[in-house]
């Protein structure tokens, strides 16, 4: 994807999160409803759209790494390597935050948090326009089939979300695998 002629677009949506918005975007397979996670009102509208509750927890996709390294200091090094050597790429990793780096409204009951580093351009691209990982969850309604179209997500969503980015969506069929990052356990395929 040439994302040259997205300047305006990507630069308009990180003002909308910078300013507390909710933007829904297309990632790997599905299209996501997007957040600054240090927002609590933001991330507290995507939960109320998607009728999700907070115990659940997100999801957080990154543009690189460095974003989530201190995450990834609560692992064994072969797990860090296992878990390094996926990325950028479709595997979720649900990694230990047992410091609490990410807010509750985040992590939910848990102490870990699901991360994946994204290689979907636009993501990536929208990731760095904001300067910061970004909450990501799947853009449907609780129970309902994850959007893989802009036009599904509108019908959805429709002037619920501040902003719908658009674009395409990777070339993968299912959502990402999730993955334990302390065991290596798939808990869900990809």
């Amino acid at each position: 994807m040439h994302l040259v002629g997205y300047r305006y677009r990507l630069r308009h949506a990180a003002d909308l999160l910078a300013s507390g918005g909710v933007v829904c975007h297309p990632t790997e397979a599905v299209w996501g409803l997007a957040a600054r996670p240090g927002d609590a009102r933001a991330v507290a509208r995507i939960l109320q759209i998607k009728k999700r509750p907070v115990e659940k927890g997100l999801l957080l996709v990154a543009d690189s790494v460095d974003r989530v390294a201190p995450l990834l200091a609560a692992l064994p090094s072969e797990r860090r390597d296992e878990v390094l050597a996926s990325w950028p790429g479709p595997v979720t990793w649900v990694l230990p935050d047992p410091t609490g780096l990410l807010p509750s409204w985040v992590r939910g009951d848990h102490q870990s948090v699901a991360v994946r580093v994204s290689d979907h351009p636009l993501t990536v691209a929208l990731c760095g326009a904001i300067g910061s990982c970004l909450v990501s969850t799947s853009a449907n309604p609780a129970g309902r089939e994850p959007a893989r179209t802009q036009r599904e997500a509108q019908r959805y969503f429709g002037g619920l979300i501040d902003n719908y980015l658009p674009g395409a969506t990777g070339n993968r069929t299912q959502p990402s695998q999730i993955r334990d990052a302390l065991t290596g356990d798939i808990l869900r395929p990809g």
